[in-house]
């Protein structure tokens, strides 16, 4: 199984973009110009890529990177836990994937880790496995599936980002009712290509990548490493501060997917 893990506190990116394919997936990292005031990275990822699907997660902490490095060593630590699920043969167990993740972050020892530490994180984690894509969401990084057909209907973004929402110090998950987003998505027949981002391209001095119907469009446009650079080198051209972290993979679904019944 291919893996990669990262947390901006290791390595920040800060003036140095970075490109590497894991697998068939592929990961940008940059951590923001210092000439716009930078000097710290406080994002991370997970990367898990096996022989018939993909986990993947983005994070996006504040106050310092302590909730991301939590995150990811938890991640870390149930990884043979999650995978012997994912690798499961029949339909795909997200269920069983999310209740899991529930009871790690709902852990007496999990919320005692975040009360401990500096600073909160948003956390997304995106599986596909089959012709589905499922997400967990907490926070304000956001995933999207670029298709023909939802471009066609202007549908891009899977997830709505959600503000005051974080696990660390400040924790839904320490509330009497945690609040979190998830969904199932079915992939369409032929090309899908999966993308999740932190905010900080979105945030990007002259907003170049707001709008999605221009990310649908560069990154349709060619292979995710090649476009990652020139995605990097806009922001970086623009004068970025915040550090932005993304995951782009591409699957070639043969199952036909649902069609309106009147469809002829």
């Amino acid at each position: 199984m291919n893996s990669f893990t990262w947390v901006g506190s290791d390595c920040h990116y800060i003036d140095q973009p970075f490109v590497q394919s894991i697998g068939n997936v592929t990961v940008g990292l940059y951590g923001g110009n210092s000439s716009a005031g930078q000097y710290k990275n406080e994002d991370g990822c997970v990367i898990w890529v096996g022989e018939d699907w993909e986990l993947a997660a983005v994070l996006d902490a504040h106050y310092s990177a302590e909730s991301a490095e939590l995150v990811v060593r938890i991640l870390e630590e149930y990884k043979q836990d999650l995978i012997s699920v994912l690798n499961k043969s029949g339909p795909p167990q997200f269920r069983s994937v999310e209740n899991k993740l529930l009871k790690i972050f709902q852990s007496v020892e999990f919320l005692d880790n975040c009360k401990s530490i500096k600073g909160e994180t948003a956390c997304l984690i995106c599986i596909r496995k089959e012709n589905y894509l499922w997400w967990f969401s907490v926070g304000d990084c956001v995933v999207y599936v670029f298709h023909q057909d939802f471009i066609a209907l202007d549908q891009f973004q899977l997830n709505q980002r959600q503000f005051y929402e974080w696990i660390g110090k400040v924790n839904t998950f320490d509330k009497s009712i945690p609040c979190y987003t998830s969904g199932i998505r079915e992939l369409r027949k032929g090309t899908n290509r999966i993308f999740m981002t932190t905010d900080g391209l979105l945030e990007c001095p002259g907003e170049p990548f707001i709008n999605p119907v221009d990310l649908a469009d560069i990154l349709t446009s060619g292979e995710p490493d090649v476009i990652f650079s020139v995605i990097l080198d806009k922001i970086i051209k623009n004068n970025v501060r915040d550090s932005t972290t993304m995951i782009a993979w591409s699957m070639d679904i043969s199952k036909q997917g649902s069609i309106p019944s009147d469809f002829e």
